[in-house]
């Protein structure tokens, strides 16, 4: 009767019903009561259930007040009723787990024992975390530095850190457990199971990436550990390990708990805090207040029907970014579209009766559609003529109508797994990211191309409809992971039997506005994400002029060959069998230029010196020569220079010897004695470095300077 349950300070609540199930053995329970450790944390004497009978409202000065409608919110933990059905002692010996486990020890080699030895709650944390991670991923949310991207992140560099120091695995293993968990879970969460080559993908690359930095990491905790003062691991330490290793600071507090430390999370925050007051300084803006010019409404946005309005400025503000000065400001309606869902923002003009005042970008702040301008006009009250760039919108709208028949056509091609990841529409180009765990070959994106040019011949009409959110997805329209979304959203459908998406932007009229469509490049910009880059409209006419002009160009330059490829293949041909010529003529040089210059050696306190400047087209052929010569050498100093197109190319080799036992190191004598004379620098192995400059006058004394030391 006493039990109450409420999320926060404020907010609904009620009273509630705990259900306990005690799992002791009988022996146990006749020793002490199971309602005595209800709520104590005992591990057999456990919640599985929680019905919350939700009539108060908590309201800020504490007090409730009932509400109008009232319901019982009821949860169960699955895990803990498995167990309890299964007669278990743990979650983890259910067989919502255990397949997994045995994944692990087939993978692994290590046998599960049960305890709380670590190697065997690495095992607990394995079959735990890679349910999160794969299910998330399925789900659209990729790891990330930021965000929700980033608790994935940090549940995978954990459950990373984990198998490498307690079952010695020191590859990636969690992408081996991501079928084990498609097949499980096949009938309940069949999303994983139809993205699993995805899924897989992304898991393996991300655990490759934090592989690298983790064993150095990990030694870098070691020295911190063992320097500690006291029983704390410092702050600006924990930074390091996050901004350097990539440590997510609950890993370096885990690692410190094992070693009965704690961290200076305080401290952590303020070196965090630190960096992004750096970043913010770097793009620091500074805004003043609002100055109000017409009280009333505000922001009507016009746009998808009007490219003018005559309206009024409501406020403006000054700005200062870089020590350049602008103004921002608001108007009572305007047909400015501000920068959202990846398109670029309008540019314009407006017109305070007969002054203009150029607008250069328009973005969107606390739902305020802001107009960036350089100055602002002598009657700032008066009414004003607000007219967008009309081409620049046109070429946007095609750009963006083109990125809807983009991602459906990448959806036919590759498969359904395919998901927007970013996009950027403006008037040049549009780019579009996407979830895939291949790079799209050559095959596959004329094959989009095609379809996305079928349908702009096709001249299909585009609707655009305001509805409700449900009915919109039922239809099949496509909304972006993460993007929220009111009751009431604006979907825009080029055929309903090929793309449905939620979408706030401007489009064409009809898909044959579009004209053609051509993909520019197509690469990799995260795990399991790839970015195609294309353009549409006059923007792929003239890629496509520039394209026919190079091509008559290298027709020409190739005296007009009746099969341009075939011409090329051959001089490509024609010149690497050239090449092979030059590099033997330049052997045959070495070797004469290796014995002239055995004949030069001098003895200079015991050491075999070889100092000269020689004739050759490249600075590999120094190098080349140091190391030809040093088999004939004994206890040497071997210093080559030559003027390579004007530059300067300095070699120096040193025998093992004169390291070990003079200090004589060739990168210290590139950096204390010839970088100077050359103007330029260098740097390699203690017997061998090799050095650069602008200055080739000087080479001479290169050598002189060398054998002076000597």
């Amino acid at each position: 009767k006493d039990n109450f349950w409420e999320m926060g300070e404020t907010g609904p609540c009620g009273p509630c019903s705990e259900i306990h199930v005690d799992c002791r053995p009988n022996n146990e329970r006749a020793a002490i009561p199971g309602r005595e450790l209800v709520n104590k944390d005992h591990p057999q004497v456990i919640e599985i259930w929680n019905n919350v009978f939700i009539q108060y409202n908590r309201l800020k000065d504490g007090t409730l007040e009932p509400l109008p409608a009232k319901h019982v919110d009821t949860g169960m933990g699955f895990e803990r009723l498995v167990r309890v059905i299964q007669g278990k002692q743990s979650n983890y010996d259910t067989d919502v787990f255990t397949g997994t486990i045995a994944a692990v020890e087939k993978i692994s080699g290590k046998k599960y024992d049960y305890s709380d030895s670590k190697q065997a709650i690495a095992f607990r944390v394995l079959a735990d975390h890679i349910r999160a991670i794969s299910f998330t991923i399925a789900d659209g949310q990729l790891p990330s530095n930021t965000g929700a991207g980033y608790v994935i992140r940090r549940i995978l560099r954990r459950a990373v850190r984990y198998y490498y120091s307690y079952l010695d695995y020191k590859q990636p293993l969690l992408f081996q457990l991501v079928p084990v968990i498609a097949t499980q879970f096949a009938t309940v969460f069949p999303e994983l199971q139809q993205q699993l080559d995805f899924v897989s993908k992304v898991v393996k690359e991300e655990e490759d990436a934090f592989l690298r930095t983790l064993d150095k990491g990990l030694k870098r905790i070691d020295d911190i550990v063992q320097s500690a003062s006291g029983s704390t691991i410092q702050g600006k330490a924990a930074f390091e390990l996050f901004d350097t290793y990539g440590f997510p600071i609950d890993l370096t507090r885990l690692i410190a708990s094992e070693n009965n430390l704690s961290v200076d999370e305080q401290g952590f925050e303020a070196e965090m805090q630190q960096q992004k007051n750096r970043s913010r300084a770097a793009t620091a803006v500074d805004t003043e207040d609002w100055v109000l010019v017409h009280e009333g409404k505000e922001n009507q946005f016009t746009g998808y029907t009007d490219h003018e309005t005559t309206t009024r400025v409501s406020k403006y503000r000054k700005v200062k970014a870089k020590g350049k000065e602008a103004y921002q400001l608001v108007l009572e309606s305007t047909p400015f579209y501000a920068e959202s869902g990846g398109q670029a923002g309008d540019s314009g003009r407006l017109n305070f009766d007969g002054e203009i005042i150029e607008v250069y970008d328009t973005k969107k702040e606390n739902n305020l559609i802001i107009h960036f301008c350089d100055n602002l006009p002598d009657a700032i009250d008066a009414t004003v003529i607000a007219s967008i760039d009309s081409s620049k919108r046109q070429a946007t709208a095609i750009h963006h109508s083109a990125t809807h028949l983009l991602h459906a056509a990448l959806r036919q091609v590759l498969g359904n797994h395919v998901a927007q990841k970013g996009s950027l529409v403006n008037e040049t180009q549009l780019r579009f990211d996407f979830s895939h765990f291949a790079k799209v070959t050559d095959d596959e994106i004329t094959a989009i191309e095609q379809i996305v040019n079928q349908k702009i011949r096709e001249n299909i009409p585009v609707v655009i409809k305001e509805m409700g959110k449900d009915e919109a997805v039922a239809m099949g329209a496509m909304a972006l992971f993460g993007e929220k979304y009111g009751d009431k959203v604006r979907v825009v459908i080029i055929d309903p039997n090929y793309s449905i998406e939620l979408c706030g932007g401007t489009h064409v009229g009809a898909t044959g506005e579009l004209g053609l469509f051509k993909i520019k490049s197509e690469s990799a910009v995260a795990a399991g994400v790839r970015r195609m880059e294309a353009i549409s409209g006059v923007a792929a006419e003239q890629f496509i002029q520039e394209q026919l002009v190079q091509l008559t160009a290298i027709r020409e330059a190739l005296k007009n060959p009746k099969e341009i490829l075939k011409a090329v293949e051959t001089l490509y041909a024609d010149n690497n069998e050239l090449k092979k010529k030059i590099e033997s003529l330049e052997a045959k040089q070495l070797a004469v230029i290796k014995q002239e210059l055995l004949q030069q050696v001098e003895i200079i306190n015991g050491i075999q010196f070889i100092g000269a400047v020689i004739d050759t087209g490249n600075a590999d052929g120094l190098k080349k020569l140091c190391f030809d010569l040093k088999d004939s050498l004994s206890n040497y100093v071997i210093t080559l220079a030559a003027n390579v197109d004007g530059k300067a190319s300095v070699a120096i080799a040193v025998a093992d010897e004169l390291v070990n036992n003079k200090g004589l190191e060739a990168p210290k004598l590139i950096n204390d004695h010839v970088k100077a004379l050359i103007k330029g620098g260098g740097g390699g192995q203690k017997t061998l470095a090799t050095a650069g400059g602008q200055d080739a006058s000087n080479l001479p004394q290169v050598i002189e300077k060398i054998k002076s030391i000597l």
